[in-house]
């Protein structure tokens, strides 16, 4: 039998734990429902990745954290997408940005416009009809209080992050809504006879008792693992990374706007621009290269000096099999790894919060609502894990043992269904709660190489001349105004910089 829950516990103080004590603390400000963080000073901030999506942006607006007053102090950058360098062919890139790509005319899908423009003759990239596209490659970013009336009216953009200076922004914050913060170390762990958790015991001395505790230790998984049933389900064979290298190095001149991530010979690598430096990686295969060989050819690559020594970070990719059982629910890193190829780390953890609060059990009602919250979020991982496998089952690549093995690969079920329905004529379903639309997929493909067999043929009813005349009409307006926006460093100078170190 459940009991009303009134004390909730998050152990762990990074990312993860300080984005679910500030939207927890942010719902229960004025309730009496309490909530505490247990946090250890052993225990340091993984930060593999720094980059985000735009739904982060859409978290701080809900939080009420003033946007200028975050990206000041945690030293962030605007990000309008990835440019994917090498992924097909080396020498090749391209653009994956937030939003919509263009848009429908009498009902029929941009994309199929596109396509039917395509095979009457037009070469126009299909990323020209991007705005955060076109503004990404000027490397500029837009003035949002002025985009009404114009094509950037609905951009979407996400931040590039500092994850130390995250946590400890959110940690301030979150304590300002009443989250209480006890530092300690865990020691051992209180559970009744059927696997609830009923306290934590520090190593100090302390007691930490609660109703409900959000385990973000990391891939310790400190709590997750002491539930019965909470196993953790391997993704290897789809996703062969499983390791990576970090290395922050000096800022660059010129503050791209936009994450780069780069195809190397035995995996990929991250270059994220931060205000006061960047951030680096590079996620390998241990089967296809040594660490001291993935070092090396990821210090070859910086175009800045570096800042430290690289460190080795190993991971296996997957997920819990049940990411909440009994009264547990595991986030971040507890919870499952996906390589952070499309910034969805956060993402999760938001999600995750998402779901557990509309499913937050009240008396007796936990386990039909634990059921349904766990369903939600293995579709959740499958769909990001097929959306990652993409980038590498489409590579025209063979120059390596490592990215033949990509060709070789048999993508999941789903995957492959997906890419047999778009390989006809260019068709994509979204899911109900599906994270990526079918524009990124759109961009994806169009920059993997994937071309459809045709189009929708009803796209044939419509005047084509009327049609040409519009998208280039959509196009041009775009470019316009893109040419009229500040610099992506212009705009951070004058309306958010940080303060020098």
């Amino acid at each position: 039998m459940t009991t009303q829950i009134k004390k909730l516990v998050i152990l762990g103080g990074g990312t993860a734990g300080w984005i679910a004590a500030t939207t927890l603390g942010r719902i229960f400000q004025n309730s009496d429902v309490s909530i505490e963080l247990v946090e250890s000073e052993q225990v340091g901030v993984i930060g593999v990745g720094e980059a985000t999506v735009p739904l982060f942006v859409d978290f701080l607006r809900r939080s009420g954290i003033d946007e200028a007053d975050f990206i000041r102090r945690t030293q962030a950058t605007f990000k309008w997408g990835i440019e994917f360098v090498d992924w097909r062919q080396p020498g090749e890139s391209y653009l994956h940005t937030f939003g919509p790509i263009g848009r429908q005319i009498d009902g029929h899908d941009f994309y199929q416009l596109w396509l039917k423009a395509q095979a009457e003759g037009d070469v126009t990239p299909l990323m020209a009809h991007s705005p955060e596209a076109v503004l990404s490659r000027a490397n500029k970013f837009y003035l949002p209080f002025k985009a009404a009336g114009t094509p950037f009216a609905n951009a979407r953009y996400a931040l590039h992050l500092d994850a130390t200076l995250v946590s400890a922004y959110l940690s301030e914050y979150a304590q300002g809504l009443g989250v209480k913060r006890t530092l300690g170390h865990v020691g051992e762990i209180e559970q009744d006879d059927g696997g609830d958790i009923r306290a934590l015991q520090l190593t100090d001395g302390g007691r930490v008792a609660g109703d409900f505790f959000f385990d973000c230790s990391g891939f310790q998984g400190l709590l997750i693992k002491q539930c019965p049933g909470a196993g953790y389900e391997d993704w290897s064979e789809f996703l062969p990374c499983d390791r990576a290298v970090t290395v922050p190095s000096a800022r660059a001149p010129v503050t791209k706007s936009h994450t780069v991530a780069t195809a190397r010979s035995a995996g990929w690598s991250w270059r994220i621009p931060l205000q006061q430096r960047n951030g680096n990686g590079y996620v390998y295969a241990s089967d296809f290269i040594s660490d001291d060989e993935a070092r090396a050819e990821l210090l070859a690559s910086l175009d800045t000096e570096p800042l430290a020594e690289p460190r080795v970070i190993p991971f296996t990719t997957g997920v819990r099999s049940d990411a909440w059982r009994n009264n547990c629910l595991a986030l971040g890193l507890a919870q499952g790894f996906l390589e952070p190829l499309e910034s969805t780390a956060i993402h999760l953890v938001s999600k995750s919060l998402a779901h557990f609060v509309r499913f937050f059990p009240g008396a007796d009602t936990r386990e039909p609502l634990r059921r349904e919250f766990n369903r939600r979020l293995y579709h959740d991982y499958c769909e990001i894990r097929d959306f990652l496998v993409l980038h590498y089952c489409t590579t025209g690549r063979s120059d390596t043992p490592f990215w033949r093995a990509c060709q070789a690969m048999t993508p999941p079920d789903t995957l492959r269904e997906k890419l047999s329905l778009f390989r006809a004529q260019g068709n994509l379903i979204p899911g109900v709660e599906d994270f990526f639309q079918p524009s990124s997929w759109q961009m994806v493909l169009t920059g993997m190489g994937v071309t459809p067999l045709g189009y929708n043929p009803t796209v044939d009813a419509l005047d084509y001349a009327a049609v040409a005349r519009s998208l280039a009409a959509g196009k041009d307006a775009i470019a316009r105004a893109a040419a009229t926006q500040p610099s992506h460093d212009e705009f951070i100078d004058t309306y958010c910089k940080a303060p020098p170190l």
